[in-house]
């Protein structure tokens, strides 16, 4: 091999070497930003973590609770364990509240639009019980931005019912709808091939005719449930109701308005009532919090299962 050659060679070769050396580096040092960026991302993680549990690590939460203090629980969501409500969080909630011997009086503040009547049974039974066990501590219920049906269930066995001016409050009334496709199926020449064990096991089944047995029976189940509902309310507000037609018909109304018929009793904040009608501003939230994976998980489980049975027409649960 020539001189020239081997010099272009060796050239070659160097800046081969060169190139595969810078690379190298580059990638070194994309590597290491990349490192940083990634853990300076796992410290804020860690950070973040540690400033959500800081307050009941460093015991602040407690030092709150060896005080004098209004207690406040919130019900927000529709009253079910598989939207947003779930009855034994509230009511752990409420317990916690009035076992602290340093609450003067409890809060529950609510925003829901109703849900589940049994739910929404067992949160108004235990306040009542809690009311009866615990006669020095009252109960106040705040309505932010709405309070019907169920939720109004709940709010019913407060010793008042505060309201903002525009609140929304009552819907005293049960539903239960859904939806047929007969008429629907006949056109397409669909054949419904329904079998059952027990005569009226396929009772409002979406693709049968509704009988007219099926029809008073499910009216009577509501019926029932909105008796139920009306005596419940009529306890709890008892002669501050007033007399008008409308109160039971499933209508609602504005903070005011439900004031006017008795529904409501007042216009006032949580902030308001811990102040100037408890007499003890400082408040302390007792509301539970369920693990957030747990929750997740049994939500979704729980859903999936409602809706399998509803779209497969097996129930079509009472709704308040």
């Amino acid at each position: 091999m020539s001189d020239e050659n081997k010099i272009q060679k060796d050239g070659w070769e160097r800046d081969l070497l060169q190139q595969l050396a810078t690379d190298a580096l580059k990638e070194r040092r994309r590597s290491r930003r990349w490192g940083v960026f990634f853990k300076l991302l796992t410290f804020a993680y860690i950070g973040l973590l540690i400033y959500l549990v800081m307050p009941d690590s460093l015991g602040l939460k407690e030092m709150e609770k060896s005080k004098a203090h209004t207690a406040l629980v919130d019900m927000e969501g529709v009253i079910s364990p598989a939207q947003g409500v779930d009855a034994d969080t509230v009511v752990e909630g409420l317990r916690d509240a009035f076992e602290d011997k340093n609450t003067k009086a409890v809060i529950l503040r609510i925003n829901s639009p109703g849900g589940s009547p049994v739910q929404s049974s067992y949160i108004q039974k235990e306040i009542v019980r809690l009311k009866k066990k615990y006669e020095d501590i009252p109960l106040y219920a705040v309505v932010s931005d709405i309070c019907a049906s169920g939720g109004y269930y709940v709010a019913s066995a407060a010793d008042r019912i505060y309201v903002n001016e525009s609140s929304i409050l009552g819907s005293i009334g049960v539903l239960m709808n859904g939806f047929g496709f007969t008429d629907a199926m006949d056109e397409l020449g669909i054949e419904r091939r329904l079998m059952t064990a027990g005569e009226h096991k396929g009772i409002l089944d979406p693709f049968s005719p509704m009988s007219e047995f099926d029809r008073a029976h499910a009216q009577e189940l509501l019926e029932e449930l909105h008796r139920n509902f009306i005596d419940v309310v009529k306890q709890g507000r008892g002669e501050r109701l007033s007399e008008s037609e409308e109160l039971f018909s499933g209508l609602f109304w504005s903070g005011p308005q439900a004031i006017e018929l008795g529904l409501a009793d007042e216009i006032g904040s949580a902030g308001y009532v811990a102040r100037e009608v408890v007499g003890e501003e400082r408040i302390v939230d007792f509301t539970q919090e369920d693990d957030p994976l747990e929750r997740l998980a049994d939500r979704l489980g729980a859903a999936a299962a409602s809706t399998f049975a509803e779209i497969s027409g097996l129930i079509r649960s009472p709704r308040m």
